[in-house]
């Protein structure tokens, strides 16, 4: 009952203009107001201080800075072996499995098309029929910068303008579609086992997703794709780089097509992953 109240009241609020609102006071710079959110936030959330690589309040001008922090070194292990994939987040597992088809499972009873969630990328998305996807979702309290789960390189991003539903797990299983609705940067890239996806999803109070090669996106509702120039900045990554990071939660979606990957068996809906840590193990690198 609570969480179809839940959906129902997204569908009644002004759901940019509140994101929009939000991302205003997340960039408020006044000591006082600033560190009154990020010590609040802490306590609320339990967040472990000890792993941020900046003093907590002080070391961040505003909230959105806390929000985006980065960790110290070495507070996360990254899996070497060259046939892991590890996870791009810390964030708890929704679905991870077997496309059906051109078909991704959403939740219980809803899924969604492949061509839908690439939006513009159609030819693209013949490559990951029957393909293998994991959906991590990125609550509030946790570390919000998003790595890259295996070596590739860039080869094209795409930001798609949409909606902002929440992605928290009472919303993805009553919202049809969710995912290829809301607000994506998709990220292509090239690698040793053939051609992969990772897919940033905006959310409600998502202020903005940003990368290394777009730098900051705000939400925007409706429009034309932008394709991002990727030419400034280096499109070779390694296993664990940073790929971009979200202000406030919502999810990542990582593409690979079919045989190329096997998921471990206990990469499961509710379990939680930390960045770093192996989630799947690669097939032999096509010749």
């Amino acid at each position: 009952m609570l969480a179809n109240i839940f959906v129902i009241f997204q569908y009644l609020l002004p759901r940019h203009w509140l994101t929009s609102l939000i991302y205003r006071i997340a960039h408020i710079r006044k000591p006082r107001v600033k560190d009154f959110l990020i010590t609040r936030f802490v306590q609320l959330y339990d967040v472990d201080i000890e792993e941020i690589k900046l003093d907590v309040p002080q070391g961040f001008p505003t909230f959105n800075d806390f929000f985006v922090r980065e960790l110290r070194n070495g507070a996360r292990d990254i899996d070497d072996d060259v046939s892991a994939i590890i996870s791009p987040a810390d964030g708890t597992v929704s679905l991870a499995g077997t496309l059906r088809a051109d078909s991704i499972l959403q939740a219980k009873g809803l899924d969604y098309s492949l061509d839908d969630l690439l939006a513009t990328d159609l030819e693209e998305s013949a490559s990951y029929v029957n393909g293998r996807f994991a959906t991590i979702y990125l609550a509030p309290y946790n570390y919000h910068r998003v790595h890259a789960p295996f070596d590739g390189e860039l080869v094209a991003a795409r930001y798609v303008p949409g909606d902002l539903f929440s992605v928290n797990a009472a919303t993805v299983s009553k919202v049809a579609g969710l995912f290829r609705r809301n607000e994506r940067l998709i990220m292509h890239f090239r690698t040793a086992h053939g051609p992969a996806v990772v897919i940033l999803v905006g959310a409600l109070n998502v202020g903005s997703i940003s990368t290394p090669w777009s730098g900051e996106i705000r939400p925007r509702k409706a429009g034309a794709v932008d394709v991002i120039d990727i030419s400034g900045h280096e499109t070779r990554v390694r296993k664990g780089d940073l790929l971009g990071w979200f202000n406030m939660g919502s999810t990542v979606i990582v593409l690979l097509p079919d045989g190329v990957c096997e998921w471990h068996e206990n990469l499961e809906s509710g379990e939680t992953v930390r960045m770093g840590q192996p989630i799947g193990t690669l097939s032999v690198a096509m010749k």
